[in-house]
């Protein structure tokens, strides 16, 4: 069965061209030029990945990003977000609205196709582990895709929940950057040491109590993160 991926942005040029280029290589693609019209034909189909412009009319790139992530029915589609702005700052926060990737206009259409592919890539890999893992007030499901803590579910993206089972599977020891972008974003060739960092900062907020102060994933100031062994 293809996959379903939608395009929203307002430039109609770079619809057309993401649109040809997708449907190239074997993908069903669906549209939108603004956030409102967006947000409905997401709600109403049955996307597997999300192509979303940082700058749109109506509902903007970052809110629309946020009310699908906060969303139970659209939360575990993968967003990656098109943006203009080359600040890190932009970058950044899509990435913590729950955007899985960023790609910065002008783009190549390679680079781009490699992205999607990469997320969703991730998004479908079954990672292979004990089924249940119970540590500290924390319950993983390998095999669901599911995470609690004292019994209230959490959510996490596919690539939050494969850096946390990596994380956990070597607790006690320290991990670079460059061993988690290798474990977990393995060969794509466009992502920044700067995301390992978001995406723990993402972990921590779901997981911790106090951020300024984690039980679970700790930081060696200088080389890497762990996840604490004495629980």
């Amino acid at each position: 069965m293809k996959k379903k991926v939608i395009v929203v942005d307002d430039e109609k040029d770079i619809v057309e061209l993401l649109a040809y280029n997708l449907k190239k290589e074997g993908f069903e693609v669906d549209y939108s030029y603004d956030g409102e019209d967006g947000l409905k034909k997401i709600k109403a189909g049955r996307f597997d990945l999300i192509v979303l412009d940082l700058m749109l009319p109506g509902i903007q790139g970052m809110d629309l990003c946020r009310r699908l992530k906060s969303s139970e029915e659209t939360a575990d589609i993968p967003i990656i977000m098109l943006t203009a702005k080359t600040e890190e700052l932009d970058k950044v926060l899509g990435l913590e609205m729950g955007a899985d990737d960023y790609i910065t206009k002008p783009f190549s259409v390679r680079e781009l196709l490699a992205r999607v592919k990469a997320v969703l890539r991730r998004s479908n890999e079954k990672i292979k582990s004990e089924k249940l893992i119970g540590i500290g007030e924390l319950e993983i499901d390998t095999e669901m895709y599911k995470v609690s803590k004292k019994g209230v579910p959490i959510k996490l993206s596919a690539t939050e929940f494969k850096l946390l089972v990596y994380l956990i599977q070597r607790k006690g020891k320290v991990l670079t950057r460059d061993m988690l972008l290798d474990a977990v974003w393995k060969d794509e060739a466009y992502v920044e040491p700067r995301t390992v960092d978001v995406h723990i900062r993402r972990l921590r907020a779901q997981l911790e109590d106090d951020t300024a102060r984690p039980r679970y994933i700790k930081t060696r100031r200088g080389i890497g993160y762990y996840f604490e062994d004495n629980l």
